[in-house]
């Protein structure tokens, strides 16, 4: 069975690289532009690792990751974002994401932290 990642992120690029990266290594991802997107995938495929920007018009990361919370207490998210707001930083990681990462990233960094949290499944 594979793994499941959801990557919510407001710009097109980034969610179309990490699509691609993380399809490359075996994983089914899901996309979403926005919060509301985010939380309809959330409760109709339950991913297992949601890689989640902060900094979303609309619904914030914040607010996305509390919401989240309710349909799966368990969800593992690492946030990403491109300011260096270490209050909203703190608050994610106090909310329970695992880690974070600034934006521009290196790609295998999210790649190894996508292994370490959700190891690649299998072949089957």
């Amino acid at each position: 069975m594979k793994g499941k990642i959801l990557i919510v992120d407001d710009q097109f690029g980034i969610r179309i690289l990490l699509n691609e990266v993380l399809q490359k290594e075996g994983y089914d991802t899901y996309q979403a532009a926005n919060g509301v997107q985010a939380l309809d995938i959330v409760s109709k495929h339950s991913p297992d690792l949601v890689l989640l920007d902060m900094k979303i018009p609309g619904m914030d990361g914040i607010e996305i990751l509390k919401r989240m919370r309710v349909v799966d207490q368990d969800i593992r998210v690492i946030i990403m974002t491109a300011y260096g707001e270490l209050d909203m930083i703190q608050e994610a990681k106090d909310l329970g994401a695992l880690t974070h990462f600034a934006k521009p990233f290196d790609i295998d960094d999210i790649r190894a932290a996508a292994k370490k949290y959700l190891p690649v499944p299998n072949s089957n």
